[in-house]
């Protein structure tokens, strides 16, 4: 039981501090889940997604598929055949395994994927023509891939976006998506860095103004966390916010590396967009977990803005361990943040709106990368708080590069040993409230008291909860639990007023509840928080009740639920008694029983001297003497076999044996004897 309660108090701290997220950077766990996610892989887009998730996340054991891969990339970009999504998908796979390719591949393709930007009459088809041409622009610069009429390309692209910066997939298709708009400024970006000459730029400024439009649709937390909710089923499939939220990032950032201007995006909703992505924690599917690093890895670099994520080691502070406040500040993919002061402003009592104002530097140790306070104020006790963290950057120029989001809230438990003091228990008058019997409790040891009381009385228990400042605690549970001898179980809250917890149980008005049940009850108390180190489920010990019998109409005790490994378990063993034996008969009866039996034996060998029994007739011819000798040893074999059966065998197994011997003997047994009568005709008729 007292698992249980340490399982239940745990789970209870779990969903109050997921009330407010503390957003962490990438970390081991999703390294392991890639390994774990990404085994084998049945498309050249899978095989990118695998290795580009390696590449972020600096994984170099990995499975080893690169010949396989290279040799499917080979084919792929060989064939005059091949789509343009293959052709895109080949690229980005050949960037990451560089792939021995001949030279004149790359010069064979491109002015397919040329006349496939001048036809295209998608969304899809500019995004992976526009983006085959950049990826072979990376790979080798001997092939013209610019384009001469990219101003024409960025219009038409335009054509497709919307008054609220979403995009469509195509003319024909009224239906915009967040997706899409993310897809479309990817495409918009590599357009720009394939141009032979400048774009115009008042097409730059639209392409800016939508971007504006499109993060004024940004749905928010209350943690500060910004998403694009996409509902929508595309030409892609199937499209949430983690997916949507990832392809725009993608798209802002690209378009930002390409763009001469500064977009000049709030910093706030970049940085609520990485608290998103990283609040998602580890995606149960490659393909989410591929959208969240891909997005990840825009933002850890860009010139947008970079953000700073603030975080605790641990969001559980042990006032008896006297713990130190810990905070780290990393980008999104764990590196190393600039130099910065981090500043506690103020700290939120749970459920006060008042707050404590601190205003405290936080010290930098430099060997572990961590800031940290000496010791937490005076006056936090025991309970839930709200952190409130500001980082200031030490670098003006390094304002410009990184969001830092403001004030960081942040959600802490400081916990601590409470002292239980003043925990009695009594036996009462009904009618004057007299103490008829009181006995001291150590709830912090064991008790076994045991009391008696009959239905005119009262049962008291009381005591105090202190924190380790001196205050009043009230803890999440407080159970009083009565348990009948038959099992049966009756729970009451302890109430209280102050530091004193005190419950009254009138017998009286509660014979019906107790069923009118006498007897024997153990007395059982549960006292736990999330904040309370020594929370107990301490067993009292029992109190003898004498209740009146029940009137023909009471309410009978509910049935107890059955012990599963009393129905399912093992069986008592059964003792056999079997019936003695039977008195035997005198050895000397059944010696004479036993010749008797031999006797017929004797009686058939003594004929047989008798007769003149001789082998003069025994065949001598090879074929009829083998007959003639498996013919005798089969009625041997016969006569073993009924000795057998005497001894051990039983009767079907006999039949059964004795039913080949017979086949085989009247097999050999009729040669045997067809021998001896042409034998013995030959010599009647000479």
């Amino acid at each position: 039981m007292a698992k249980i309660l340490g399982f239940f108090v745990l789970a209870l701290s779990a969903v109050l501090i997921c009330e407010a997220v503390i957003f962490k950077p990438i970390s081991d766990s999703h390294r392991s889940a890639a390994l774990e996610l990404f085994t084998s892989f049945s498309s050249l887009e899978e095989t990118y997604e695998a290795l580009r998730t390696f590449e972020v996340l600096g994984i170099e054991k990995q499975p080893d598929q690169k010949a396989a891969t290279c040799a499917s990339v080979v084919d792929t970009l060989s064939s005059p055949s091949s789509a343009l999504k293959d052709l895109f998908q080949a690229l980005r796979v050949n960037g990451l395994l560089n792939c021995e390719l001949k030279k004149k591949t790359f010069s064979g393709i491109a002015p397919r994927l040329k006349d496939a930007v001048k036809s295209a009459s998608s969304l899809l088809d500019y995004y992976y023509s526009v983006g085959s041409l950049v990826l072979i622009k990376g790979l080798s610069s001997d092939v013209d891939v610019h384009l001469e009429s990219a101003d024409s390309v960025v219009r038409a692209i335009k054509a497709l976006s919307q008054s609220d910066g979403r995009w469509r997939y195509s003319s024909n298709n009224p239906e915009s998506s967040t997706y899409a708009a993310g897809i479309a400024l990817e495409s918009l970006a590599g357009v720009i860095s394939l141009a032979s000459s400048e774009i115009d730029q008042s097409l730059i400024s639209m392409v800016k103004s939508d971007i504006s439009k499109l993060l004024d649709g940004l749905e928010k937390y209350d943690d500060g966390a910004y998403y694009f909710d996409e509902k929508l089923v595309d030409a892609l499939g199937h499209q949430g916010p983690l997916s949507a939220s990832s392809a725009v990032v993608r798209g802002i950032t690209a378009f930002a590396a390409v763009s001469a201007e500064n977009l000049n995006l709030p910093g706030d909703k970049i940085l609520g967009l990485a608290r998103f992505l990283l609040g998602v924690g580890v995606p149960g599917n490659a393909k989410d977990l591929y959208y969240q690093i891909e997005a990840l890895a825009s933002l850890e670099n860009n010139r947008v803005s970079i953000p700073l994520i603030l975080s605790l080691p641990t969001g559980v502070l042990s006032l008896t361990r006297k713990d130190q406040l810990k905070v780290n500040v990393n980008t999104v993919l764990g590196a190393a943040a600039p130099s910065l002061t981090i500043k506690l402003k103020q700290i939120f009592s749970s459920g006060s709106k008042d707050a404590s104002v601190i205003d405290q530097d936080l010290k930098f140790d430099n060997k572990n990368a961590v800031h940290y306070l000496d010791a937490l104020p005076k006056e936090i006790d025991v309970g839930s708080y709200i952190f409130t963290f500001e980082i200031v950057l030490h670098d003006s120029e390094n304002k410009k590069i990184y969001a830092t989001g403001g004030r960081t809230k942040v959600p802490i438990y400081v916990t601590g040993v409470i002292k239980v003091d003043n925990a009695e228990i009594s036996v009462l008058d009904s009618d004057l409230g007299n103490v008829e019997t009181r006995k001291k409790l150590d709830l912090a040891g064991k008790n076994s008291i045991s009391l008696s009381a009959n239905h005119l009385q009262k049962l008291r228990l009381s005591f105090q909860l202190t924190s380790p400042l001196g205050h009043a605690l009230k803890p999440h549970q407080a159970f009083l639990k009565l348990r009948h001898e038959s099992n049966v179980e009756h729970i009451f809250v302890v109430g209280n007023s102050g530091k004193q917890f005190e419950i009254i149980l009138d017998f009286l008005g509660l014979v019906e509840k107790f069923f009118y049940l006498s007897g024997k009850y153990d007395i059982q108390l549960t006292v736990g928080d999330a904040v309370m180190e020594n929370s107990f489920l301490q067993p009292l010990g029992s109190v003898e009740l004498d209740l009146p019998e029940p009137p023909e109409k009471a309410a009978r005790p509910p049935p107890q639920a059955v012990d599963p490994s009393s129905r399912f378990g093992p069986k008592a063993e059964i003792a056999h008694i079997f019936r003695a034996p039977e008195k035997k008969p005198p050895t000397n009866l059944s010696y004479a029983f036993l010749a008797l039996v031999l006797l017929p034996f004797v009686g058939f060998l003594v004929g047989l001297l008798r007769l003149g029994v001789n082998l003069k007739n025994f065949p001598t011819a090879s074929a009829p003497a083998i007959s003639a000798i498996l013919f005798h040893l089969a009625i041997a074999a016969v006569l073993s076999l009924y000795l057998l059966f005497w001894l051990k065998l039983n009767l079907f197994t006999t039949l059964k044996a004795l039913g080949f011997l017979g086949i085989f003997l009247l097999f050999v047994g009729h040669r045997t004897l067809s021998h001896l009568a042409n034998t013995s005709a030959k010599l009647k008729s000479a």
